[in-house]
């Protein structure tokens, strides 16, 4: 008998794995623990699925994606925005993890979206450093702001003292995170190409490194859809929208958008591109995101190349 395919979604909580295959429409559920994981693969390699989809859950994925890929299974890490789109599309607006679920492995079953390699430790190991210090970064602005409003002296010294012991941690997390690439000879080579870029600071360098693995490996649609700059349509029949960004890499964009804001002052590439815009009329957001998208594309194009930054880019 020929091979049936096997598509696999895996919705994932703090507690459980729910698991749903199809076209055999089977369900099972797993304690998400070490055990549990364990269990979860050995029922993979006896039914062989063809792809497997989980969500980017913001962390939970990360441990279930390794053993995934080093048991050999084909699993592809989506964007959940991507996913409830993809449900709402159906219909689905209800919201259970066995539901979730089988949404997951009827989008693993229509869309088919490419498996991912694994992320070696150091990449991992980056990645989370990256996102502990955006972590901090954000308890440092909250802790901030309630200084400002806050009227007891008793109450702004706790908030100060505060302040003071999260910006240390920021400052010990940067002095690791550029330990980690500067002791990486692949990743040296890439920073430095990176930090050819007039506009891109060595914080933006480390969260492309961490966060966006596929730059110049992708085309250069590929990558702006990944990233989420690359403007969607919104027209119906006569009516023409504006044309807007979805989707992405939240994280990416904003390290983006932050090296841009720069690179229009600095960079004379983005900047002479910038000015071309504005000047034919186009608003600052709409100029803005077009640079955000000839940055990452430049960028993208130095990475497949192994090339520093030269004003011949286009």
């Amino acid at each position: 008998m020929p091979k049936v395919n096997a598509y696999i979604g895996i919705d994932i909580s703090k507690d459980h794995l729910d698991l749903h295959q199809l076209p055999q429409d089977r369900a099972a559920r797993f304690e998400a623990n070490p055990e549990g994981i364990s269990k979860l693969i050995t029922y993979l390699k006896r039914r062989k699925p063809t792809l497997i989809v989980i969500e980017a859950t913001g962390g939970y994925e990360s441990q279930l994606a390794a053993e995934l890929v080093t048991a050999k299974q084909n699993v592809a890490v989506v964007n959940p925005f991507q996913v409830r789109s993809y449900a709402k599309a159906l219909g689905i607006i209800a919201k259970t993890d066995s539901i979730d679920a089988k949404v997951l492995a009827r989008f693993a079953q229509d869309v088919k979206p490419q498996p991912r390699p694994l992320p070696n430790e150091q990449e991992l190991e980056l990645k989370a450093l990256i996102m502990r210090r955006r972590q901090l970064v954000e308890m440092l602005v909250a802790e901030k702001n309630r200084f400002h409003r806050a009227s007891s002296t008793q109450v702004k010294q706790s908030l100060q003292r505060m302040v003071n012991t999260i910006q240390l941690q920021i400052d010990q997390l940067d002095k690791q995170i550029k330990s980690s690439v500067q002791n990486s000879p692949i990743w040296r080579e890439k920073d430095n190409l990176l930090r050819s870029v007039p506009g891109i600071s060595n914080k933006t360098s480390n969260t492309l490194l961490a966060l966006l693995p596929e730059l110049g490996k992708l085309n250069r649609r590929q990558i702006a859809s990944l990233v989420g700059v690359a403007p969607m349509n919104r027209d119906s029949g006569l009516y023409r929208g504006k044309r807007k960004i979805y989707g992405g890499r939240k994280s990416v964009r904003n390290a983006l958008y932050m090296a841009t804001v720069t690179a229009i002052r600095f960079n004379p590439l983005i900047k002479s591109f910038y000015e071309r815009l504005t000047s034919s009329g186009k608003e600052f957001k709409v100029a803005l995101t077009a640079c955000m998208r000839k940055l990452l594309v430049i960028i993208n194009s130095m990475m497949k190349k192994n090339t520093a930054f030269k004003q011949s880019f286009a």
